[in-house]
């Protein structure tokens, strides 16, 4: 319907070709929602009639998405023609052809990339909150489990379970802080900035705005259509998720071996080899590892495919939002599972507890106590203590247990005396050092007490925070469909589409609802 200036059809290779109509799937709910709201915008502005008003209105809520997908496309390159068209049918020629007044394909695939992603914002963010908690309930639970940790995958220091736990999640945590912070950005309507440069019709794009719920307006017309940074900051901010999930999942794959011994996953989130009976495979772990290598191929293609684009729309930002759709159904797959994986897995306490034990983890403990009254230089008592872990290394025994000739060795040319370094002795061990422990944020434990709480306290201003944002949207679309009532003369609100399906039309739950996307 749009190729009156071309005076032909696509051709048949072409018209395959250039459709987006199976990837706009995600967003035709969006595409008629958006357009209700501009049908709206145009009453009020006395630029159509309440009669074209209403018929499209009533077009509009009585769209079945299903159907209309599953059906005959009509030769549209888009869900936007497609939608027009169907609008057309059911309302007539002319008050159907008023629909598209003041706007263009450009500010409403904007719109509606933008809607949705307030939407994946919101699911995504709801989901990450749910596996924080899931480890922060690990981490209650495994405050005093001892464990070693790590640097250079060689073991540190005496640590906790729960201090692990609280690590990942403050990193989910902080990657809801960058989703949060892209949906104020992403939270700007660009519907009436028309093709490119505005349109000379009085429309109100304020009103529209308000009426889809947005905190403002993308105001310079030229980058509401051109621009697609949003996408790739949403897309950004799931790579640099997917890459700490994929950590870990790496530590509890890793863990799970019989080398390590750690945990046990759940045969819910295992896989059974095809031909080794015995085997016991963590393959939702490694698809995440995998799944994260994809996601920053998403963000690649993201970049990319806006990187050499002059100013305006150009036909290239039809692929840009695909990378989007991807990333959302990545992490949404991945924030599930991994919660599957923590929340059954099945943890063994003794042999963490062995494997902190049988190391040198002491060295540092000794150390630290030796500087502690401020006399002995950290230096000096680094080195004296490295060779006492040398001697017991070559003994293969742990540096309580050298005797005197390895002790006055390693205190040659120190400051250090020997009842010093017979007091660190006498406080060795994992409990004596994570109760001695205190600093702020440490493997303490009373900093893990600390910390849990505090952490439940921030999660739960999150989830309130989300509640509120889909709220605040729910309320919008509420309003546009009480206001879409009115200018049909209906009481009690606009009927529904088939099935009740409501504004969408059968293309999935409503706009708003509180549901992962």
């Amino acid at each position: 319907m749009y190729r009156a200036r071309l005076g032909g059809a696509l051709d048949g290779a072409a018209a395959p070709y250039v459709t987006s109509i199976d990837d706009d799937a995600a967003i035709l709910r969006h595409d008629v929602l958006g357009s209700m709201a501009h049908a709206i915008m145009l009453h009020d502005r006395r630029l159509v009639s309440r009669a074209d008003a209403a018929a499209v209105l009533r077009a509009l809520s009585g769209i079945d998405a299903a159907a209309l997908l599953g059906g005959d496309r009509r030769g549209a390159e888009d869900v936007h023609e497609l939608v027009e068209a169907e609008v057309a049918r059911r309302a007539g020629a002319r008050a159907g052809g008023r629909m598209h007044t003041g706007r263009s394909r450009n500010d409403q695939v904007s719109l509606d990339i933008r809607l949705k992603l307030r939407e994946d914002i919101n699911g995504v963010c709801s989901l990450a909150i749910d596996l924080a908690e899931q480890l922060l309930k690990a981490a209650r639970a495994h405050r005093r489990t001892v464990m070693p940790l790590y640097t250079h995958m060689q073991q540190a220091q005496y640590g906790t379970l729960s201090h692990y736990m609280l690590a990942h999640s403050d990193a989910l945590m902080r990657d809801v802080e960058r989703l949060t912070s892209a949906y104020s950005r992403i939270d700007r309507c660009p519907l009436g900035a028309a093709a490119v440069g505005g349109t000379s019709l009085n429309i109100d794009r304020r009103q529209v705005a308000a009426l889809l719920g947005f905190g403002g307006i993308v105001e310079n017309s030229l980058d509401a259509t051109g621009a697609r940074d949003h996408v790739a900051e949403y897309v950004s901010a799931i790579a640099i998720m997917m890459s700490g999930l994929s950590r870990l999942a790496e530590d509890i794959a890793t863990w799970s071996t019989a080398e390590f011994g750690f945990v046990e996953l759940d045969a819910a989130v295992s896989s059974p080899s095809s031909v080794m009976p015995q085997k016991k495979n963590p393959d939702v772990l490694e698809l995440t590892r995998g799944k994260a290598a994809a996601s920053i191929g998403d963000l690649v293609a993201a970049l990319a495919a806006t990187k050499g684009l002059a100013s305006g729309y150009s036909r290239d930002l039809q692929e840009a939002k695909l990378p989007a759709w991807a990333a959302t159904r990545r992490a949404t797959g991945a924030l599930a599972v991994m919660r599957a994986a923590v929340s059954g897995m099945g943890v063994n306490a003794a042999r963490m507890a062995e494997a902190a034990e049988s190391g040198h983890l002491d060295a540092m403990e000794v150390a630290e106590m030796l500087v502690a009254g401020g006399d002995v230089p950290f230096r000096e008592a680094h080195g004296a203590v490295a060779r006492l872990v040398t001697s017991a290394h070559a003994a293969g025994s742990r540096i309580a247990d050298l005797g005197d000739g390895e002790v006055e060795a390693a205190l040659r040319g120190t400051s250090i005396t020997r009842e010093a370094l017979g007091a660190a002795m006498s406080r060795l061990g994992s409990e004596a050092a994570l109760r001695r422990r205190g600093s702020m944020g440490s493997a303490g434990y009373a900093e893990q007490s600390r910390m849990v709480r505090s952490r439940l306290r921030g999660l739960h201003a999150h989830r309130r925070a989300v509640a509120l944002r889909r709220e605040a949207v729910e309320r919008a679309y509420g309003a546009v469909e009480a206001r879409a009532a009115a200018i049909m003369g209906r009481r009690g609100g606009p009927r529904r589409g088939r099935a009740g399906k409501g504004l969408a039309g059968g293309a999935g739950p409503r706009p708003g609802r509180p549901r992962a996307p």
